[in-house]
């Protein structure tokens, strides 16, 4: 079993920029997938960025081009830089991790971007 815990969220200006850090009890070597999701005002969870063992990522359209998620294997870490932020990227962002069919959620953290 693996806990993820977020920090790095917080209120910025609009154009302003964050880093979100995901810390994990445990290894996340076997974790496939680790991601970022986002949750806007009750609405359901959507994918943000995502990253594999192999490095490949994947982002959001939104996001493309400002965003930028990594993961440290050796350190149990996954990370989120957030560039240009505008108000629509405010929300409560959640680490997440997948692997061996098993799925992992962090408690959430909330960006409030300010215009």
């Amino acid at each position: 079993q693996v806990q993820l815990v977020e920090s790095g969220g917080g209120l910025v200006q609009a154009g302003g920029s964050l880093r979100l850090s995901c810390a994990a009890s445990g290894s996340i070597l076997n974790v496939a997938v680790m991601g970022w999701y986002r949750q806007i005002q009750g609405n359901r969870r959507q994918l943000v960025a995502g990253i594999s063992n192999s490095g490949t990522t994947n982002y959001a359209d939104s996001v493309k081009g400002r965003f930028t998620v990594s993961r440290d294997n050796a350190q149990n870490m996954v990370y989120l830089q957030m560039n240009s932020l505008n108000v629509e990227d405010t929300g409560v962002y959640y680490c997440n991790g997948r692997g061996q069919g098993d799925e992992y959620w962090g408690q959430g953290t909330q960006v409030t971007v300010s215009s």
